[in-house]
């Protein structure tokens, strides 16, 4: 037996003193930055080790261990002895650093060199960084691990293209040679073409074909070119299946071992740190849930890793990363990557019994047998509810309302979608993009948390749509109430969800499981959870789905963006256009009156400490003063 492992050296390669231009934080002082990489091991034999994928046909040292490499980086107080005593770990997103633009308002890019608004500085934090996710590719300032290959190791893997070239993240495996060919990049390299296919669908759900003109052929062994198929039928955003025999899966399953290695040594080496707190946007906050899940924040030494997690718009999802052959980034939605496996039971922090899987389990059944449960306080948007099935979070799998244990506060921000707003490639929206956002909910319950592991104070009680309240309804039930707006569809579709046999590829489908979403009000905007103001103070229809246009899957769900409807201006423009709802020279009676509402609303969240104060004063402010209030928050 091999000792137990975790981090060996810690080498530090850059050093940034002070930052921010010398900047004093309040009582935390002037900050820097520290760029490093942790050499670190792990014994496959080793209890808490030995649910990772592949470790044990890892290549191993004279100790017995696998080895492997994390960049790391950490923001902190000059004197960490001045800070809060809070260690946050900022769960990178595909090796970026999504905290400081999110939270601070730092410009966009990851990389923590303008302090934004200067939130988490003030607060005296201490940020870190790892890289964890181990086919990210090195550049633009991402954090990259170095993990073991198992070489000689093959397996089917499926992956999807949609060559549509919106220009979000999903582009980014595809390269457009012609109008009729593309070039897709493989996750892991061919062992043999020999019994590799390729299909076409224009939809999710339609049938897998391969019609006239479809074809394909291998450039290297992680590239393949496609070309569009002649027949009919197939827009932009038809989806293309290759599945072939890889070769060489990376060990990715280590990631959730360096997140949690890589933690516990900085929080007992680091004088000052008393506590820590897990964060996480999107991918990250299901690396969060599945880092639990899977029993991660028990260290090597049988401690807890994180004392708190804020995994933010996760929805019911968690990963297939701990998977032979795994794919990090990809996550289910209704058109895009639909059947991928990071979606199946367990959906909720409870333990429960669910009759279609027929398994019994929770997000924090393993936590809660170790005795190191975190505090747990879940983030999602009106987006989740549609793209990320987040009803499951709330729900059972007969579609009851569960009881959200002591310990777990769940929240949904209505009228918000997943991700922000960005002008796309391609006129790929039916309506224009929805501009709110969420990052001063994060805030507010980022402080809530670290009060109520330190200081026991309870946080606010959780606020998401229920089937109790009617606030979670069938699809059909939605469409029903939605009013009827002039040039505006409503879905006929959400990312449903089935059991799913992954054992062979594409998997196996059976049966469904309940997804719910919430229904509206007379403007269209959605009832239930936490309604941001400009939802008690409308200008407009804000909803957290996307319908594809023309040319690019017409009808189904655009990725995790929102829309906004505005509302008509004047009584004249409103029975032109043959809107229902209501202009706004007859909601309101001047933009004073408008801005006493907005500011009626924010402060109803202060006091709820679901908004913070410093939030709603700017909010309340720029509306007074301006009346541009989107993106304020």
């Amino acid at each position: 037996m091999s000792d137990a492992g975790g981090v060996r050296r810690i080498d530090i390669t850059e050093r940034e003193s002070p930052v921010f231009d010398g900047t004093e934080f309040g009582a935390a002082g002037a900050y820097e930055r520290l760029h490093g990489t942790a050499f670190c091991e792990l014994d496959p034999t080793h209890p808490l080790n030995a649910g990772i994928v592949n470790l044990d046909r890892a290549p191993r040292n004279a100790r017995g261990n696998v080895e492997y490499q994390s960049e790391f980086r950490i923001l902190k107080p000059l004197d960490v002895a001045r800070g809060n005593g809070w260690l946050v770990y900022d769960v990178p997103n595909r090796g970026n650093q999504p905290i400081m633009p999110r939270l601070n308002g730092a410009p966009e890019g990851g990389h923590p060199q303008h302090a934004g608004n200067g939130f988490l500085m003030r607060h005296g934090f201490t940020l870190v960084w790892s890289g964890w996710q181990g086919d990210v590719p090195p550049g633009n300032d991402r954090l990259v691990p170095r993990f073991p290959v198992v070489e000689g190791v093959t397996g089917m893997v499926r992956e999807e293209f949609i060559a549509e070239a919106t220009g979000l993240l999903g582009d980014t495996n595809i390269q457009e040679t012609s109008e009729d060919r593309f070039i897709g990049t493989l996750v892991y390299p061919v062992a043999d073409p020999a019994g590799a296919t390729l299909t076409v669908r224009e939809r999710e759900a339609d049938p897998r074909v391969t019609p006239s003109g479809l074809a394909w052929r291998l450039i290297d062994d992680h590239h393949v070119e496609i070309t569009r198929p002649s027949a009919p039928g197939f827009d932009r955003s038809a989806i293309y299946e290759f599945i072939y025999r890889a070769r060489d899966p990376i060990v990715m399953g280590i990631g959730f071992a360096a997140i949690r290695d890589i933690v516990s040594y900085l929080r007992h080496a680091t004088e000052g740190i008393r506590h820590t707190l897990g964060f996480g946007i999107s991918q990250s906050g299901r690396v969060l849930r599945d880092l639990v899940y899977l029993g991660f924040n028990q260290d090597l030494a049988g401690r807890r890793v994180f004392d708190g997690i804020l995994p933010v718009v996760a929805g019911s999802r968690r990963t297939c990363i701990n998977w032979q052959f795994a794919q990090a980034g990809r996550y289910s939605r209704q058109h895009e990557d639909h059947s991928y496996g990071d979606d199946q039971f367990p959906f909720s922090y409870p333990t429960l019994s669910d009759p279609i899987s027929h398994r019994t389990d929770g997000i924090l059944q393993r936590a809660r047998d170790a005795c190191v449960c975190p505090k747990v306080m879940h983030l999602d948007t009106e987006s989740d509810v549609w793209q990320a099935r987040a009803s499951l979070v709330v729900t059972d799998t007969s579609g009851v309302d569960i009881a959200i244990p002591e310990d777990v506060r769940v929240y949904s921000v209505t009228g918000v979608p997943h991700a922000p707003f960005r002008p796309l490639a391609k006129p790929v929206m039916q309506l224009p993009g929805n501009p709110l956002g969420y990052g001063a909910f994060m805030r507010a319950l980022l402080i809530a948390l670290t009060e109520w592991v330190e200081h026991g104070l309870a946080p606010p009680d959780s606020r998401f749509p229920t089937r109790a309240a009617g606030t979670l309804v069938p699809l059909t039930e939605a469409r029903e109430r939605f009013p009827r707006l002039p040039q505006v569809n409503f879905p006929a579709v959400l990312n449903e969800l089935r059991l799913r046999d992954h054992s062979v590829e594409p998997p196996i489908e059976s049966t469904p499981y309940p997804v719910f979403v919430q229904p509206v009000d007379g403007d269209g905007n959605a009832l239930g959870g936490v309604r941001h103001p400009l939802l008690d103070a409308p200008l407009a229809t804000h909803v957290g789905w996307s319908l594809r246009a023309v040319g690019f899957g017409e009808g189904d769900l655009f990725t995790v963006q929102g829309s906004m409807i505005p509302f008509a201006a004047t009584e004249a423009d409103r029975q032109r256009a043959g809107d229902p709802r209501p202009s706004l020279e007859t909601r309101y009676a001047s933009r004073e009156a408008w801005a006493a509402r907005l500011a009626a609303a924010a402060n109803r969240l202060v006091a709820d400490r679901l908004l913070l104060a410093e939030d709603a004063d700017r909010l309340i402010a720029t509306a007074r003063e301006s009346g541009d209030v989107y993106r304020v928050l």
